[in-house]
């Protein structure tokens, strides 16, 4: 039985009756009137009448035929699939794939990309509706395929299509926003496979609505995957563009703290970052800047090249400790989401610097702690910590930033284990050698054929003679954070470091140039004296002499407060150490059952207001308790409440960022889709378009074949037409007179 798309417009086949009216019309005209002649005539006509009747019956049909696929051309008919039914397709399921990641809030005229989205899902629902009863309509989000371990929970579900449908759809495409994420395709294609299961009895047809962007879709080795296996279980595929041109775009990428101790009441610097996704150099950009909710000076940016980004330091003073916050804004473009950036600094009163001395006087651990806390009117936050080289065996060494090793002639190997687990976890460690060192055990216990916490193998002690010719400074340093401060051509204090005795590495011995070690500090013979390396996640700098003025004067110098403090800030600063976390991240902490109470609340930012949610922690096999904040769906600053074992709140709060990559707005048009999903088989739509384009699944639309038949109807209704009608011969004209007469 076929459906209509336009099914009002049936009531034009009462058209199809004019012709009779017409002809009865041309009937009640004739007069009878009889005559002589008209005998012959009625003797002729009634030994042709029956096929003189039959072609003016034809003539009547084909009339009316003309007017009837006239209307029905114009309502639209839809055929079902006589095979797919027969094959047991008598059910259609449209499945809609909506992208609702932050890029689809790009705007432009007044309106989203989301905007353009819905639009299309609701030409698809009233398509739909347009083929029956027998549908079913599925809605999925992207954001919500796969929710942080949670059961994929689709807007529709297999929804019947009725005659309320297009209502419901309609308020559920109300209530559905942009959300912050940045949500692929993958996640929603694996989603609809486990939630339909196979579906034998129904013909599948699938709408991906999406902004296709580069970032996603230039490399879609993955998607491309994904569509031929649905495609292989003969689900039609339609894949609808919701973007018309690219935009420019500026993002916040980065907010962090960059390098000093993070102590109350010390200057510390942060750095913003912009990127520029648009075609265009963007110019006095200016950032604005938050403070625990107060304003505070803006940053502004003269310009950030094409395609690139560029950075801008600040200083930032916390007077008081704890966990504070700071926020970055960018002026509104055309994406609103990635223009915010969130940071949490915790701040602690003081910072603890562990100091393992392995000499017996000591002298090493006295000139690190003076350098590290002088006293007196200057603060710098740091408290440090002396212990031997035994404490390293079964102390936890997290609550040390940075931990110094000074004059170690040995460690246990269960030391180096820990200091390894240690530095690759984030920390820093500052290595001094001295006169009980000795060559065998760094080598082999600490360097370890490059594996190790040392970053160049050392062959011995070598002593630096006195040039009294050339006067050349002791030191030859690189530009570093950690002798930046003192570096330049008008800076005299390193120069003042003078360096008698020193442990050197083999004489062709140079870094690899793939690893992470690093010469930063050379003497006037060339001889490495500071070297680097990062491991894992954490930063090892080696002084190839004493921290005491023992081998150098470096301890005695001026120069080497300065020094201590920047490998502090250097060192602390753990590279990498916190992963950042993006909205759509679980939120996992854990702490000590014998302090705290099993329950917590957690405090997350959302669109219309703060949203709370308690969670009862997990003790597990470590002894601790587990909390779990399954997933972010919102930017800002999230706080997770624990109540202690007296019943006082104790906040731990976490800062959540958007993905800035999915602030770049480049886009694929449909040949560049084409040629990455090669061997896919798949229609195109623009969103804007998609409505002229209707989608066979609801059914074979039929206009093209009425528009062939009524060709062929119009051909035959003139010859029907020319063969009922009376047509006299033509008359043979005679010649003149005379022409051609024979005299």
């Amino acid at each position: 039985m076929p459906t209509f798309l336009h099914a009002p417009l049936l009531w034009g086949l009462l058209l199809a009756s004019v012709p009779v009216l017409i002809h009865l019309i041309n009937m009640m005209r004739h007069r009878r009137v009889r005559w002589a002649a008209m005998e012959f005539l009625l003797v002729s006509r009634k030994k042709n009448r029956t096929w003189v009747l039959l072609k003016e019956l034809l003539l009547l049909a084909a009339r009316m035929s003309i007017v009837a696929i006239i209307v029905l051309m114009v309502a639209q008919p839809l055929l079902r699939d006589q095979l797919g039914a027969v094959l047991g397709g008598s059910k259609t399921h449209h499945i809609v794939l909506l992208d609702d990641s932050f890029s689809m809030s790009d705007r432009s005229n007044g309106a989203t990309v989301m905007d353009r989205a819905k639009e299309a899902v609701d030409r698809i629902g009233a398509m739909a509706a347009a083929g029956g009863d027998s549908r079913t309509f599925t809605l999925l989000r992207f954001s919500e395929a796969g929710r942080g371990g949670r059961r994929t929970q689709p807007d529709m579900l297999q929804e019947q299509v009725d005659s309320e449908f297009r209502s419901r759809l309609r308020e559920t495409l109300k209530t559905i926003r942009g959300s912050e994420m940045a949500a692929g395709p993958v996640a929603p294609l694996e989603a609809i496979g486990q939630l339909l299961g196979e579906g034998e009895d129904e013909t599948r047809v699938v709408y991906l609505v999406s902004d296709f962007r580069k970032k996603e879709w230039d490399r879609p080795e993955d998607i491309r995957s994904r569509l031929a296996e649905l495609r292989a279980k003969g689900v039609s595929l339609h894949l609808i563009n919701c973007v018309d041109a690219r935009r420019p775009n500026l993002a916040l990428t980065r907010l962090e703290l960059t390098s000093g101790t993070v102590a109350a009441g010390i200057a510390l610097f942060m750095e913003v970052e912009v990127r520029n996704f648009g075609d265009e150099p963007a110019r006095n950009v200016s950032v604005v800047l938050e403070e625990d909710g107060h304003a505070r000076p803006a940053v502004r940016i003269d310009e950030i090249p094409a395609g690139e980004s560029a950075r801008e330091r600040f200083e930032v003073t916390f007077a008081a400790g704890g966990s504070h916050r700071v926020a970055a804004r960018l002026d509104g473009d055309a994406v609103t989401a990635d223009n915010y950036r969130y940071a949490v600094v915790d701040v602690p009163l003081e910072v603890p610097a562990l100091i393992v001395d392995g000499s017996v006087d000591q002298q090493g651990a006295f000139f690190l702690s003076a350098a590290l806390s002088p006293g007196g009117n200057v603060r710098t936050g740091i408290r440090p910590r002396v212990e031997t080289p035994r404490f390293l065996d079964d102390n936890p060494l997290d609550l040390f930033p940075v931990i110094y090793l000074t004059d170690v002639a040995h460690l246990d190997q269960r030391a180096v284990k820990a200091l390894e687990g240690y530095v690759a976890g984030g920390g820093g460690l500052a290595i001094f050698l001295g006169p009980r060192c000795r060559a065998g055990f760094l080598n082999e216990g600490l360097w370890r054929g490059g594996e190790g916490l040392l970053p160049a193998p050392i062959e011995g002690e070598n002593e630096l003679f006195i040039d009294r010719l050339d006067n050349a400074p002791d030191l030859d340093v690189v530009d570093h954070p950690v002798f930046r401060v003192l570096g330049g051509q008008n800076n005299s204090f390193l120069s003042q470091i003078k360096v008698g005795r020193y442990f050197t590495t083999p004489k062709n011995w140079k870094p690899d140039a793939e690893s992470t070690v690093r010469i930063i500090a050379r003497l006037r013979d060339g001889a490495p004296l500071v070297v680097e390396k990062t491991l894992g996640k954490g930063r090892v700098v080696t002084w190839h002499s004493t921290a005491a003025p023992i081998w150098n004067n470096a301890g005695s110098s001026p120069a080497f407060v300065v020094l201590v403090q920047e490998m502090q800030a250097y060192l602390a600063r753990r590279v990498e150490a916190a992963d950042p976390l993006l909205v759509g991240s679980p939120i996992e902490l854990s702490f000590d059952p014998a302090q705290y109470q099993n329950q917590v609340r957690f405090v997350s930012p959302g669109r219309d207001g703060a949203e709370t949610t308690a969670h009862d922690a997990v003790l597990k096999e470590d002894n601790m308790l587990h909390a779990r904040l399954a997933r972010t769906d919102a930017a800002g600053v999230h706080e997770a409440q624990l109540l202690t074992a007296t019943g006082m709140v104790d906040a731990r709060r976490f800062a959540v960022n958007v993905d800035p990559a999915e602030g770049d707005l480049a886009r694929l048009d449909g040949p560049q889709l084409g040629s990455r999903l090669d061997g896919v088989e798949y229609a195109y739509h623009q969103a804007d378009t998609f409505e002229a384009r209707r989608d066979a699944s609801i059914g074979r639309n039929l206009s093209d074949v009425l528009l062939y038949l009524l060709i062929v109807l119009l051909v035959g209704e003139m010859l029907l037409a020319w063969s009922c009608s009376y047509h006299p011969p033509q008359a043979r004209v005679a010649a003149p007179f005379g022409r051609g007469a024979v005299a």
